[in-house]
């Protein structure tokens, strides 16, 4: 009647069925340890009310669930599982050691399972609650087994699956290692934002607002994150119903729709919203993993959710509104007729000497030249023109070439003018040259991407102030699972605690500033997370794109005509200057009828 197919589809799935068990049973600490990202090892340790004997066979059978006394009981579902799938799939595809003890009992039971087959069943002392360790997952499968991503990419989905389960129940301990060392150390907390400060640190909770809704059909509480506070990346959105995690691109749309005209296009806030409806209201059971649920009343739902953000947007408005009907508002206070007695009557003025040459002065004076009566208007000497070419050229050796110091520096290229710091016009044969600047800094970068991609050279320049930017723990693991590729094309990050990194030298072209350090982190993380891979070469060559569109948009705005001059010598040595990687042209020429037609 339950059965929903397949639910162990990497290290993160038993990670997620085997904490949910944990929950279920009524734990207080639950202990999560995994080894070589949940390949070799998967164990979860708690103190809830633990097995009899013969449920602690029962529990690897296919369908067998202690959660639902009759089938009525579907439709009021308030605990992670009941399908008893869960430890059957895991025990046929892993070694799998089960310890439990229920209070009631002295002694407790070990089941030893391998491929659906048991190995052994036996009478152990342990603690009340229940220990079950996964080992050599995909034994049996190798195809399976070797389609895994890497250890990093992994652990990162382990430790989505950790904070999706922790952030649940706040009243709940959790802890997590991997290899032997802390990644989320968790303890009971007073409330939900608590929580979220435990798990994703600090500067999330300072950046979200309460949300308060009660309606007929649900009760929603929860928080979501200031319109300025919103990333390119889709990090920290998280919906919970009767306190279980759930996706919704529906009820998305609705927390999107309150931010509309409020964040800039592309980007997206942080929101944790817990819904609590009726368990007979929804249907838990249309997904494998449960990850997706049906609500009976989705159109007022959705209504709901945007109607709370929308609110919550509207009462945490940084700019406060002006109450002129305020009693206790302090009056303006009025300036009399008499303050213009106190005002000057005139402007000083400042005499100014256009000839005043501060070196010749001390040119002239190091030659014993004398000073005319009265000076300058600014005290400064006048001196003869007459007088100073004629001395000067007696006295001093050409072969120093002094008065080069003073000549008008101008470029020894054709003349260049910026537009707006977008577009560099400039002379050529058949008419005027018009240069994208943006779109000639990314065909740049792309090329120095490229070489340095398959040449494995690069260069970085360092930072004055290295930036420290908190990028959460899945971003840490993002960040460190690509360190050579980040090094190949010259970012210099360096971990920084469980949860931040130091930006320390950037390539050339990218900014390290404080201000544009937490924007360029958050935008490799979003190249970085993209896990699709392809052929040797081809592969390349898109990443070179992706980091090259990136440090041509954060670019500093070009005003220097020698920058500009730079910037186009540089083009024209390029293979294929004309065009960007993905085809847009960068240069073009208007030619004398194309001007005349601007004239008719």
């Amino acid at each position: 009647m339950i059965a929903a197919g397949e639910v162990v589809q990497r290290p993160a799935s038993v990670v997620k069925e085997l904490m949910e068990n944990a929950v279920d049973a009524g734990a207080t600490d639950v202990k999560v340890a995994v080894t070589d990202a949940g390949r070799t090892l998967i164990q979860v340790i708690d103190n809830g009310s633990g097995m009899t004997p013969d449920d602690a066979l029962l529990c690897f059978e296919r369908h067998a669930t202690s959660k639902l006394q009759s089938a009525e009981d579907l439709h009021h579902i308030l605990t992670f599982g009941f399908r008893g799938e869960a430890l059957a799939s895991i025990a046929a595809v892993a070694d799998v050691t089960l310890r439990t003890r229920t209070p009631e009992e002295e002694s407790g039971v070990e089941v030893q399972m391998s491929a659906s087959e048991n190995k052994g069943t036996k009478e152990v002392s342990c603690p009340v609650g229940t220990n079950i360790a996964v080992r050599n997952l995909f034994f049996n499968i190798p195809a399976r087994r070797k389609f895994l991503k890497s250890d990093n990419v992994e652990l990162r989905h382990i430790v989505e699956e950790f904070q999706r389960v922790a952030l649940t129940r706040p009243d709940i301990g959790f802890t997590l290692t991997h290899n032997g060392k802390d990644i989320h150390v968790v303890k009971p907390a007073k409330s939900f934002k608590f929580r979220i400060q435990n798990l994703l640190g600090p500067a999330v909770v300072g950046d979200i607002v309460d949300i308060e809704a009660d309606t007929t059909i649900a009760s929603l509480r929860g928080y979501a994150g200031r319109p300025e506070s919103a990333k390119k990346t889709l990090g920290n959105q998280f919906f919970f119903v009767n306190g279980r995690y759930f996706r919704s691109p529906y009820l998305h749309k609705a927390v999107m729709k309150a931010y509309e005209n409020l964040i800039p296009e592309g980007t997206t806030p942080s929101y944790f919203l817990y819904l609590e409806v009726d368990p007979a209201s929804i249907d838990v059971n249309i997904h494998p993993t449960k990850a997706e649920i049906k609500f009976e009343e989705d159109q007022l739902l959705f209504q709901t959710v945007f109607a709370a953000v929308k609110e919550a947007m509207g009462r945490s408005s940084i700019a406060g509104n002006i109450d002129f009907d305020n009693p206790e508002a302090r009056e303006m206070p009025v300036i009399g007729t008499s303050f213009r007695e106190y005002t000057p009557s005139s402007t000083p003025t400042v005499g100014v000497d256009p000839e005043y040459n501060p070196f010749e002065n001390e040119i002239h004076s190091a030659f014993g030249l004398g000073m005319t009566e009265g000076g300058g208007q600014d005290g400064g000497p006048v001196i003869p023109s007459e007088a100073r070419e004629s001395h000067y050229s007696s006295h001093v050796d050409r072969s120093q070439n002094y008065g080069a110091l003073f000549q008008d520096r101008t470029l020894p290229t054709q003349q260049i003018l910026v537009v707006q710091g977008k577009y560099i016009l400039l002379q050529s044969a058949t008419g005027i040259m018009i240069v994208h600047v943006r779109r000639a800094r990314e065909r740049l970068l792309f090329d120095r991407f490229l070489r340095a991609l398959t040449a494995d050279a690069h260069v970085s320049q360092q930072a004055l102030f290295p930036a420290t930017v908190t990028v959460g723990v899945e971003g840490r693991l993002t960040i460190d699972a690509h360190g050579d590729l980040l090094r190949k094309l010259g970012f210099d990050i360096a971990p920084f605690g469980p949860d931040s990194v130091v930006v320390n030298g950037v390539p050339e072209g990218y900014s390290a500033e404080p201000g544009k350090a937490e924007e360029m982190v958050g935008n490799l993380l979003l190249i970085l997370s993209d896990d699709s891979a392809s052929l040797p070469g081809v592969m390349e060559q898109a990443m070179a794109g992706k980091f090259a569109l990136l440090g041509a948009s954060g670019g500093d705005k070009l005003t220097s005509p020698l920058e500009a001059q730079r910037l186009v010598d540089a083009l024209l040595q390029s293979d294929n200057p004309e065009y960007t990687p993905s085809g847009k042209r960068i240069i073009s020429i208007m030619g004398p009828e194309e001007l005349d037609k601007k004239f008719q």
